[in-house]
């Protein structure tokens, strides 16, 4: 398949959206599909460029109007873009981000071209406010002619479903992944000591909860043993470094600013706790990379982010500054008492070892002393009874604190030796090697310590190697690109309607004024193949990789 992934997102400008285009463009050249990308310049980036396994990405000469997005022009592309698909001999026609301008530009000149067109959004919505009201009007206006819709959550499918008017059939969720491999646990790099480093990795910007985050931070100022590290860039860093210096914790808040992506998970690896405060999120990437590295996640209830860790991986909060702030001491909570049993079941191990050396060689002594004892009162008298029932006491307590030294020999048969090793093979097999026992009580001697018995309770910090091996399993990009390869075959077998239903088609929307817009690129359109037709343009030449080769042969179908 020949596929034109195209957005106003990508490298070098950093973000969920980028990082997601690139690893799934990457998983698709693998299989053996061509993938080009479309983009407008960055900077002095502009041109064609070729990054890992030969993707190709165009950053198109566009200037940006607003937030990284090109103005809507609609017609002003029409040659530069259908050169493009033309030349490159695209099939499927993928956009990006509901936001993004040239997505649904190019999916519109696709649609006209005779294209599949198939769409990926990032992103919820209200339907209350003017902006919103506007993007979800734009969104049905492009939609309507679209083959595929994907959703990266559930949430976000019934979101898009109602703002965009889309039929539910064509709607299908495919979550976003993580590359495990690279976001992998490193215990060594966290601080030592009682210290506790709190991550926070986002965009700077009122819709990730910034505010709550400005009034979170000052409640640690008399915690001396609670850092900050805050990754990101944004409008709202001014306001995160007038309430550190307002707290005086200059030394205690280290803001780093924008980071590269490859940069991040030497950042998450110093942390213990991971905050998310967003105020509504489809998907939040951030999250699973954390989670992946070993960290606590701390995140608001809001959006997709219920259906996105299991309970075991992340403490979910409501969106404001108290619940915030108890979720992030409940896993400070966590953090110690993991601290606090690891060294009770260190010491208490070493100790239990001491207290079997010298309770073989105590017991006997303790038993001839009872003995004795026992002898020299009369049978008769009541003191005889008294010291009776002490001796049968101490003996029941010795027989509880260890059976093993009362236990008569017993000859095992075959078939109990059997058992006894399938019993052991299956805790074996069922235990992780990483996780703590439940439940772990050191008994303790009367001679040999006067400590208290050490019980270990559960445990719900689990190790961050488990951590990562979790969502190894829940996420992976070789999962999200098979799924997607399905919608592209799934488009592809559909047939290419008529120009006159696709303008009933976005009658449907009630935007009228729109099929004029419509028209005039049809037009356009027409007037580009005879000024310049198809048959003159050259093909490009593919770059085919060792992956791409095998695959010729028809593998991956």
């Amino acid at each position: 398949m020949r596929i034109c992934i195209a957005s106003d997102f990508f490298y070098p400008n950093m973000g969920g959206v980028e990082e997601h285009i690139y690893n799934l463009s990457q998983c698709l050249l693998l299989r053996g599909h061509k993938v080009i990308i479309v983009t407008h310049t960055y900077g002095k980036r502009r041109g064609i460029r070729y990054m890992t396994n030969g993707l190709k990405v165009y950053y198109l000469p566009i200037k940006v109007f607003y937030n990284e997005c090109v103005l809507p022009t609609m017609i002003c592309n029409i040659p530069l873009l259908r050169y493009i698909l033309l030349r490159e001999e695209i099939q499927i026609v993928h956009g990006h981000s509901a936001f993004s301008t040239l997505a649904h530009e190019t999916m519109l000149i696709g649609k006209l071209l005779g294209l599949r067109t198939v769409f990926t959004d990032h992103s919820l919505f209200g339907f209350a406010d003017l902006s919103a009201v506007v993007t979800n009007k734009f969104l049905e206006i492009s939609l309507s002619t679209c083959n595929h819709c994907i959703c990266v959550s559930h949430i976000g499918k019934e979101n898009t479903v109602l703002r965009a008017h889309v039929p539910n059939n064509q709607v299908s969720v495919i979550p976003n992944a993580v590359d495990t491999a690279h976001f992998t646990p490193n215990p060594c790099r966290r601080t030592s000591g009682d210290t506790i480093t709190i991550v926070v990795a986002s965009r700077l910007v009122y819709r990730k909860g910034v505010d709550f985050l400005a009034g979170i931070i000052p409640r640690f100022r008399n915690s001396r043993n609670v850092n900050f590290i805050i990754v990101g860039d944004g409008p709202k860093r001014g306001l995160l470094e007038e309430v550190r210096e307002r707290a005086n914790m200059q030394h205690r808040v280290e803001m780093l600013g924008a980071v590269e992506h490859s940069k991040v998970r030497d950042i998450l690896v110093r942390g213990h706790i991971f905050v998310n405060t967003s105020l509504t999120e489809a998907y939040c990437m951030a999250i699973v990379e954390a989670a992946s590295c070993g960290l606590q996640v701390v995140s608001t209830k809001v959006g997709g982010i219920p259906e996105v860790l299991p309970s075991n991986l992340i403490i979910l909060t409501e969106p404001d500054v108290e619940s915030i702030y108890d979720g992030i001491m409940l896993a400070i909570k966590r953090h110690k008492m993991h601290r606090t049993n690891r060294i009770n079941f260190v010491n208490g191990v070493n100790s239990h070892n001491n207290q079997n050396n010298c309770h073989s060689s105590s017991t006997n002594n303790n038993n001839q002393n009872m003995e004795g004892a026992l002898e020299k009162s009369e049978p008769s008298s009541a003191g005889y009874q008294r010291a009776r029932r002490r001796v049968n006491i101490k003996r029941l307590i010795n027989y509880a604190l260890h059976p093993e030294d009362h236990k008569a020999p017993r000859r095992k048969s075959e078939d109990d030796s059997k058992r006894s090793f399938n019993r052991q093979k299956s805790k074996e097999d069922n235990r992780d090697p990483c996780e703590q026992p439940e439940t772990l009580t050191l008994p303790k001697t009367k001679n040999c310590s006067n400590k208290t018995s050490t019980v270990l309770s559960s445990n719900r910090v689990l190790c961050p190697f488990v951590c990562n091996d979790i969502v190894t399993k829940l996420y992976n990009w070789e999962n999200v690109t098979c799924r997607t390869e399905k919608v592209y075959c799934r488009v592809l077998q559909e047939s290419d309607p008529e120009l006159g239903e696709k303008i009933i088609a976005h009658l449907r929307s009630g935007v009228w004024p729109f099929l004029l817009v419509v028209s005039l690129v049809h037009l356009l359109l027409l007037l580009m193949e005879w000024l310049h037709p198809r048959q003159f343009i050259d093909k490009a030449r593919s770059f085919v990789g060792k992956q791409s080769r095998k695959r010729e042969d028809g593998d991956y179908i």
